[in-house]
């Protein structure tokens, strides 16, 4: 039987331009909202932190602080 990544979520590793899946799956968490981002849509994320974010405008906050 062949196991299909919908609807888990993965575990990746964050890097400078890109990212390793750790643990396969169809998305991530916002780190601030708790929002699901697809990982084809994936295009914000800290390397320090190994957060994701859904939008460069929660990313901004994020890293700001507030």
């Amino acid at each position: 039987m062949l196991m299909s990544n919908t609807a888990r979520p993965a575990r990746l590793h964050y890097m400078a331009n890109g990212f390793r899946v750790l643990t396969p799956g169809d998305h991530v968490v916002c780190a601030v909202t708790g929002e699901r981002i697809a990982l084809d849509t994936l295009k914000y994320w800290s390397v320090g932190r190994q957060e994701a974010y859904a939008n460069a405008e929660v990313a901004t906050k994020a890293l700001a602080g507030a």
